[in-house]
């Protein structure tokens, strides 16, 4: 039961062929014998009562295809009942009194919440090695990281410890924990999700989406994940992209005509041969489905990691701010005066990452070096965004999506790039731009490493779209998901 899609356990519970409250305790106890350290917190007494409930409106006929599926939120997303780390010791103890409005849109579907999953502390990482809770192991080869920030979430996709769960990406923390898991993710158009309830981190970049098995399934969680919310200043309005949406309403169309462009800088120096030669086979099937491959340059692309290690450690400084030892979060046992407790507090209550971020951000946005190194940041941000729409816009578009790899390799072990930041921030060359640029991007399976050592790390192929394409990605993905098999893989 446990390595059904979403779809089909839908199917099974409308059909009265297994419970909600049957299929929860299933998941709990695949939860409770992983050694994986996904979760961070469970409690089964509050999963039963949602499944009692969702159990109840499927009885009533008051349901929706996701009500009585089991779902686990990434640990950014605040929840009443469970508590609400950031994967950080600062919120060690936290429990919210309310619901982030992704919980509380997935909630109104039905869905029954699994638990609390590990992530980096505060979404600052690529490996999930930065949570003050221990690092996730990837399922499919437990020597190895399995991808960050949302590397809890993509785990447990993976590891089939539950169907469905939340995940935010800032620079490809959807995107890069589902290729080096060997899952499906989706980041949507910034704004697209709301950021009410999510413990931010840098809020002009983060987005939250969801993972699961299929994009088919992808597609079932946002559509009810999107939606205008008037708590967010930064959620788009209806009549400006945040509509209502289906975003199954396409997944059925043929790729015939389908322009794929193929960015030159996405397979220069630095990508891995074998995740090159998976994510080339990946682009010949599309071919044999009848797309055309197009060739494109993004010339900025090597731009987006200095420019994101500006803007969003930036950001970073200036939300984090909150986090003090008054209010809310870890305070210091002993202190002299005020300052002494916040200083105290914070270098207790932070990780060394993100002490790092905080004291970079805080330092671009100092007097004489705003204007050298923040505001500049900001202007080839804009140049990054335009070079996208030169490629992907309506008037003269050369492509109607980009795809490419997303990791320029397959996950690394645990350990090897710790003591190492630039090489952690490397390894999101491939995402950051995207994220830079507001848009929707997505990674499906397509492979497998090569060699003893990486032949059961998995290769994922990212998939880029124009604003608000949500359902044309989905759709390009679920049509190669079903010529593939890859997406059903798992390391059971």
């Amino acid at each position: 039961m446990h390595t059904k899609t979403i779809q089909e356990l839908s199917v099974l519970l409308h059909a009265k062929k297994i419970s909600a409250s049957e299929l929860a305790r299933l998941y709990l106890a695949r939860i409770g014998n992983s050694d994986l350290n996904a979760f961070l917190h469970v409690d089964e007494t509050l999963t039963l009562a949602q499944a009692a409930q969702a159990d109840a409106r499927l009885a009533s006929g008051a349901s929706t295809p996701l009500t009585g599926i089991p779902v686990a939120h990434k640990d950014i997303f605040v929840t009443r009942g469970w508590r609400s780390t950031a994967g950080s010791k600062m919120l060690a103890n936290y429990t919210s009194p309310f619901d982030a409005s992704v919980v509380e849109q997935l909630g109104a579907a039905g869905m029954v919440t699994l638990g609390k999953l590990n992530c980096d502390e505060f979404a600052m990482g690529s490996s999930n090695e930065n949570s003050a809770f221990g690092a996730v192991k990837n399922p499919w080869d437990k020597t190895a990281i399995p991808g960050g920030s949302s590397g809890g979430s993509a785990a447990a996709i993976a590891a089939r410890l539950a169907p469905a769960a939340t995940a935010t990406d800032t620079g490809g923390s959807i995107r890069q924990p589902a290729s080096l898991c060997g899952v499906t993710g989706i980041k949507p158009t910034y704004g697209k999700v709301s950021r009410y309830g999510m413990i931010a981190f840098a809020s002009s970049l983060d987005q939250g989406g969801p993972m699961a098995q299929t994009a088919h399934d992808c597609a079932l969680l946002l559509n009810a994940m999107t939606a205008h919310d008037p708590r967010d200043s930064t959620s788009l309005e209806p009549g400006k992209g945040g509509d209502q949406e289906d975003y199954t309403r396409k997944l059925n169309e043929p790729l015939t005509g389908l322009r794929i462009g193929v960015p030159r800088e996405f397979f220069g120096d630095g990508l891995a041969p074998d995740v090159e030669a998976a994510v080339r086979a990946a682009l010949k099937e599309y071919e044999k489905l009848g797309a055309t491959l197009v060739d494109i340059s993004l010339t900025k692309t090597a731009l987006s990691i200095p420019v994101y290690y500006v803007i969003a450690p930036a950001e970073a400084s200036s939300n984090l701010s909150r986090f003090d030892g008054v209010r809310y979060g870890h305070r210091a046992a002993q202190y002299n005066d005020l300052a002494d407790m916040y200083r105290k507090s914070r270098a207790e209550g932070f990780g060394e990452e993100v002490q790092r971020r905080i004291l970079v951000g805080t330092y671009v946005l100092c007097h004489g070096y705003y204007d050298a190194y923040y505001l500049q940041a900001q202007k080839i941000r804009r140049l990054i965004a335009q070079e996208f729409q030169q490629a992907l816009a309506d008037e003269n578009r050369l492509c109607d999506v980009i795809m490419g790899p997303v990791s320029p390799t397959v996950a690394w072990d645990l350990g090897d790039k710790q003591g190492d930041p630039v090489a952690n921030y490397l390894a999101d060359i491939f995402t950051l731009s995207t994220s830079l640029a507001g848009l929707p991007g997505m990674s499906i399976p397509c492979g497998f490493g090569q060699g003893e050592k990486n032949a059961k790390r998995p290769v994922g192929l990212q998939i880029i779209g124009n604003y608000f394409d949500e359902a044309k990605l989905l759709n390009v993905a679920h049509q190669y998901q079903l010529a593939t098999d890859w997406h059903s893989k798992a390391p059971l």
